[in-house]
């Protein structure tokens, strides 16, 4: 008889072997895993760009800025990224150059600093929102404008050095029922060979509306259904992301909806080779909360959930599913979005929440909340806002990706 290691244990295991740095706080090889890499907007006039940020509360520095690489103004960097092997950094951006390429280096203590960002050449794919690298070299990305129409949207296909390769448009004019408009999240399952992006909202916040997410084949880039992510067909939910478990965990597809402030879930069909359709699996709007966003799942497989409004962070447990269990709730600030898993140099196990949505009225607290995720206790807040006239974007670890799964 095998014996089958449990899935936490292999949600360990694989942590370790692909980003060691998040278990690593208390020795001497990894003494710089509380530094993490923020997008920042400029909330004076100036350029935005990425900067470098301790975090560990239990840190003399804690909040300093160590090393910043200005982007441009109005370049609005939105999303940090690891490629597949974690040797090269990217950040997607709603403006500029849309997608760049980061240097980095060390300094003589060991400390990562910011070189110098490269453009990449998008085509007519603007608005850059996210990606997912593949172990083939490839990477998709979502462009919420497509190449500007009303009800446009698109994916770019690129190759390892960095050229677009393919752009996936499926138009909602040519067909209803399969189609890309304004896509922002991405989820990809290579076993399966299939990948999943949500029609999120018009890139100007008001023209336009999505409460759907489609499947397409990664390979053959061929729409296979899109799913109605919503109450109804007139429920404009915004689906924001959307996460295809996969390996270990439960086969099943997980969307949260950004106006909507739900989760929503759809079990995978073996016979049909497709998802089954999805419905709501947790209501937030009856919990008191809005705006449900990032979906993230840290080394005991727990699946944290932001939701802007009020300010929250959620864990649940997946060994379940369809029924997610919600294990506890942590206090963040209004905006909460991004994510990074860390241990401080005491040994406690936190996660920091970066607390901002655009800007956007009371959603934009511009802080950093580091939280203790076994205790709840809030162990240290960075307000950016009024310390470096910024609001950060979105948060990565400097020694890889701070976290075990985000989409």
């Amino acid at each position: 008889m095998k014996t089958r290691l449990k899935p936490s244990v292999l949600f360990i295991i694989s942590f370790i072997l692909f980003t060691s740095c998040q278990n690593d706080n208390d020795n001497q090889d990894h003494p710089h895993s509380s530094l993490f890499f923020i997008d920042y907007r400029n909330l004076e006039g100036g350029k935005d760009g990425i900067a470098v940020i301790e975090l560990d509360p239990e840190s003399t520095d804690f909040g300093s800025i160590s090393s910043k690489l200005e982007l441009g103004i109005g370049v609005l960097p939105h999303h940090i990224y690891y490629n597949y092997d974690a040797k090269k950094l990217y950040t997607t951006a709603l403006g500029g150059s849309y997608l760049y390429q980061i240097k980095t280096d060390k300094d003589h203590n060991g400390s990562p600093i910011l070189i110098s960002a490269k453009a990449i050449n998008t085509g007519e794919n603007t608005v850059g929102e996210n990606i997912f690298f593949t172990s083939d070299g490839r990477y998709f990305m979502t462009f919420m404008g497509g190449s500007g129409g009303l009800k446009d949207g698109s994916i770019g296909v690129f190759n390892a050095d960095n050229q677009l390769i393919k752009t996936i448009k499926a138009p909602i004019e040519t067909n209803p029922n399969k189609f890309i408009m304004y896509p922002h999240g991405i989820s990809i399952d290579e076993k399966k060979g299939l990948m999943m992006v949500s029609s999120t909202i018009h890139p100007d916040l008001t023209s336009g509306f999505g409460n759907t997410c489609t499947l397409l084949d990664m390979n053959t880039y061929e729409l296979k259904e899109t799913y109605q992510v919503a109450d109804s067909s007139t429920d404009l939910s915004s689906p924001v992301e959307v996460l295809l478990l996969r390996g270990e965990f439960p086969q099943y597809a997980l969307a949260t909806t950004m106006l909507g402030g739900d989760i929503w879930i759809a079990p995978f069909n073996e016979s049909t080779g497709k998802y089954n359709a999805f419905t709501k699996v947790f209501d937030g709007s009856s919990q008191g909360l809005g705006w449900a966003l990032e979906m993230y799942i840290d080394t005991n497989g727990k699946l944290y959930v932001s939701f802007a409004e009020p300010g929250k962070v959620l864990v649940f447990d997946l060994s379940n599913l369809p029924h997610l269990k919600l294990l506890k709730t942590l206090n963040a600030d209004k905006g909460a979005h991004h994510m990074a898993f860390f241990k401080t140099k005491s040994g406690k196990e936190v996660v920091a929440i970066q607390n901002n949505l655009l800007n956007l009225p009371n959603l934009n607290s511009g802080t950093i909340s580091v939280v203790d995720i076994h205790t709840g206790e809030t162990l240290g807040t960075v307000n950016l806002r009024t310390r470096y006239g910024m609001l950060p974007e979105s948060i990565e670890g400097t020694n890889g990706p701070g976290n075990y799964m985000h989409h």
